[in-house]
């Protein structure tokens, strides 16, 4: 099993681009796997830059309609038309985040969803052997407080975002399960939840940003939150692999509990799969 981190926020090894955005190649014995596009056509050459043949991918799955994840669909299309695409049907609806500067949207293109590679799915999913598809994520124990400035525009109408249209990739390999699983916008603790409600145990491996970040400072209750999940994770027989959305104060917390547990992406980077 091979796993690449195309695109993540910050620079790994040197020629790589990096940007707000997210995106893992993931090879198994039978597929080649995107899960995520980052938020442009610069996972592209990142991919030619580390050999990761992206002609040969035949699924791609989009953990949410935003565009930091799913900028990179279209480009990819050109390169190679034959993937399918896998998101949520709710993942072409118009979302926004809200900042001092009003309302920007930061959903997906809406050329994704025309497109004949598009498989739109309901919750959950079962795609083979291999790979599967976890949704209806709905829990809301330590629900990260950063989402409050995320929408969807609904009849004129700025609502506060469910992230329905969230789903996570599930990849079985040898008898060990890797969950992907792109912002866990409804909490990583939440995915965890559906997870072993669906398998009866955890993932031996998870990558996944934490929606922690912020850009002032942490209200003593977000301290709270970020440190009583790490302590909960910390509980688990699990590797977390994360960045992106996390935040890197976030990140410095939750690794003074959780130590090496805990190992952070960077643009690049490639997963020592023979460690978990």
């Amino acid at each position: 099993m091979r796993i690449v981190t195309l695109m993540e926020n910050s620079p790994g090894p040197a020629g790589c681009a990096f940007e707000h955005g997210l995106s893992f190649y993931i090879e198994t014995e039978r597929r080649r796997i995107l899960s995520d596009t980052g938020a442009s056509a610069a996972f592209l050459d990142n991919a030619a830059l580390l050999g990761v043949p992206l002609e040969t991918v035949d699924a791609v799955f989009v953990s949410h309609g935003h565009y930091d994840h799913a900028g990179g669909v279209l480009p990819f299309v050109q390169r190679n038309p034959r993937a399918v695409i896998y998101v949520q049907r709710t993942a072409e609806l118009p979302y926004y985040a809200m900042d001092e500067d009003g309302f920007h949207y930061i959903g997906m293109n809406p050329e994704i969803a025309a497109l004949p590679q598009i498989r739109f799915l309901d919750g959950d999913a079962d795609i083979d052997g291999e790979l599967s598809v976890l949704g209806h994520i709905t829990g809301r124990r330590l629900w990260p407080a950063s989402n409050r400035s995320l929408k969807r525009l609904d009849g004129g109408a700025f609502v506060q975002d469910s992230f329905s249209h969230e789903q996570a990739l599930v990849v079985r390999q040898s008898g060990r399960f890797y969950l992907f699983s792109g912002c866990a916008h409804n909490g990583i603790l939440n995915a965890l939840d559906r997870f072993r409600e669906k398998y009866g145990r955890n993932p031996d491996a998870v990558f996944s940003g934490f929606h922690f970040m912020k850009r002032g400072e942490y209200a003593p209750e977000e301290l709270t939150e970020i440190r009583e999940t790490a302590r909960e994770l910390a509980r688990m027989d699990t590797e977390f692999y994360s960045g992106h959305c996390t935040g890197q104060r976030a990140f410095a917390l939750m690794r003074e509990i959780m130590d090496g547990q805990l190992h952070e992406l960077h643009s690049g980077m490639e997963i020592p799969v023979e460690n978990i």
